[in-house]
């Protein structure tokens, strides 16, 4: 079963400094179809302009996974780090026991454009912890590179839940085949450009939930920039 979530149903705010999408439900956003997938709580679409950024603030028992589109986004958090985030790189934050960070653009000429992605962990209190790692996905088009973990295999990053997140970049007419386990679920969200899957049409910024499916065909209709979730 493939239920496609399309761009244009998503929840919206636009601030001026902040436009903002939300697949599901979140801050002003409630949608009771849309609570989440599985362990996947958020998944946001945020440009925000040149110099603005979010101020401090906290969070408590989630694993946050940034992934930039576009420009670059500057990270300061409450244990100690300080980092640039630029596309082709992931950031991870556990928030655990709790931690406070901001982020902003560092840009004054252009916005930034990025998906940050929040996972329910599975188990509570953990130490807070910060990782970012580099994937050059452009050098391998047409494969799907894993990006994040419970393991950290293959150089992913670490993260408190059994979920597999991979990234990839497509070129026209690019195929990818694809195996979900028993008692596996998915997730696909497309970044840019559009693909097909197992026949479904999905556009820039549409998303996928998909269950009880054991084979899944990701053809490119043109390029595009895709991420696929493995759920328990």
């Amino acid at each position: 079963m493939i239920v496609v979530r399309q761009a244009e149903e998503r929840g919206h705010a636009n601030y001026g400094w902040l436009n903002t999408y939300h697949t599901f439900s979140f801050a002003n956003y409630y949608d009771p179809s849309y609570l989440g997938f599985r362990s996947l709580r958020v998944i946001n679409e945020d440009r925000v302009t040149a110099g603005a950024g979010f101020g401090t603030h906290g969070h408590k028992d989630m694993e946050i996974i940034t992934y930039v589109l576009e420009g670059s986004l500057e990270h300061k958090d409450s244990i100690g780090t300080g980092s640039i985030i630029q596309p082709g790189e992931v950031q991870r934050m556990s928030a655990g026991t709790g931690i406070l960070h901001s982020e902003f653009n560092p840009s004054q000429a252009d916005s930034v454009h990025f998906l940050q992605i929040w996972i329910l962990p599975d188990r509570k209190d953990v130490k807070p912890s910060y990782e970012q790692q580099k994937f050059e996905l452009e050098k391998t088009p047409g494969e799907l590179k894993l990006i994040a973990s419970p393991d950290g295999r293959d150089k992913s990053v670490t993260v408190h839940q059994d979920i597999n997140l991979y990234a990839g970049i497509l070129d026209t007419g690019d195929r990818i085949f694809y195996s979900l386990k028993p008692q596996r679920h998915a997730w696909i969200q497309v970044a840019k450009g559009a693909i097909h899957v197992n026949g479904n049409l999905l556009d820039t910024s549409d998303g996928a939930a998909i269950s009880e499916e054991t084979q899944l065909t990701i053809e490119a209709k043109e390029k595009a920039e895709i991420l696929l979730f493995d759920l328990a």
